[in-house]
């Protein structure tokens, strides 16, 4: 099927698939638009794995839908995979081939690989033909699959937490291949990491998934801009509308309040004023605190309130 989204390299719609007794994804839905780099932020265990299991196919979902660079999964898988590049969390190649032999043997299953790429990174990763799969470093292991799925020339590059358990080292110079070859080629990337500062510098679009529910969804710029830390004195119980989301509202030392607040814009200040409470500063939160932030007000609201397009104001 070809899609009509087609401003999307990934559109998941309603998705649900239980695992186990104590876990599920329910009714999950995201967007990756097309030329992004995607970051799938969420704590361990979150279902960031199972989720990118489910959208390649590797799973099956008890029910929703999944357009993948324009074919529903998984009736679409074979033509849909063969343009996805996908480094897994764990590995998955031959002990017993060597590096140049597994490079020849992935090969075979892509005609879009391009073996000049592939010679190129191997050499800007150190690593030598010889060398057995099964004798890699994790560090040598990770640049392999980072390897293999770049030299497919992939239109999407999905990456299941690809630098866990690596050296900063090694990490840095896996996102630099990532960035070089998205730059190059426009490519879509999906990462998931639960290591948030890694991706602050490098995705333009954020989703948040915790406990199989997707908490936020936008582009990072206004991830990181929207929510904001207030501290405030001599705040009240108040009972109108605020023109911005509440987060969280906790005490601070003293009179003082800190309110996390969430669609903050400088001119809602006199929103304060106008109350006689004393707005006291405005705190920018870096992206790490700014996905607390998030994780914290879903848990303890219960209430998905940081999904892009929530602009509505809540009591306080």
């Amino acid at each position: 099927m070809t899609s009509m989204t087609t401003n999307h390299a990934l559109r998941i719609d309603q998705l649900a698939y239980r695992a186990g007794r104590h876990f599920a994804i329910r009714d999950l839905g995201m967007s990756v638009p097309r030329g992004a780099v995607y970051g799938f932020l969420g704590p361990n265990g979150s279902g960031k794995t199972t989720t990118i299991r489910l959208l390649l196919g590797m799973l099956p979902a008890e029910h929703g839908t999944i357009e993948l660079l324009g074919h529903d999964m998984p009736r679409g898988a074979h033509r849909a995979l063969a343009r996805v590049g996908y480094v897994p969390e764990r590995l998955h190649l031959y002990p017993t081939l060597t590096v140049e032999e597994t490079m020849r043997y992935h090969a075979s299953f892509y005609p879009t690989w391009d073996a000049a790429l592939a010679d190129e990174k191997r050499q800007a990763f150190g690593l030598r033909p010889e060398q057995a799969v099964g004798r890699l470093s994790k560090g040598e292991a990770g640049k392999l699959m980072m390897l293999l799925a770049l030299a497919t020339r992939p239109e999407l590059l999905v990456l299941d937490e690809p630098t866990d358990g690596l050296d900063p080292v090694v990490r840095r110079d896996v996102l630099s291949a990532v960035l070089e070859f998205v730059s190059a080629h426009g490519a879509t990337v999906l990462i998931s990491s639960h290591l948030v500062h890694e991706l602050e510098r490098m995705c333009d679009w954020i989703g948040v998934l915790d406990g199989g529910r997707l908490v936020a969804e936008m582009p990072m710029h206004d991830f990181k801009s929207a929510i904001k830390l207030l501290r405030v004195s001599d705040a009240r119980p108040l009972h109108t509308p605020t023109p911005f989301g509440i987060l969280a509202r906790r005490n601070g030392s003293g009179r003082d309040e800190e309110w996390v607040v969430r669609d903050w814009r400088a001119e809602m200040a006199s929103w304060f004023s106008e109350r006689d409470v004393t707005l006291r500063e405005v705190v920018d939160l870096d992206l790490e605190e700014t996905f607390v932030e998030t994780l914290r007000a879903a848990r303890t609201n219960g209430a998905h309130s940081a999904h892009a397009g929530e602009t509505s104001g809540r009591a306080a």
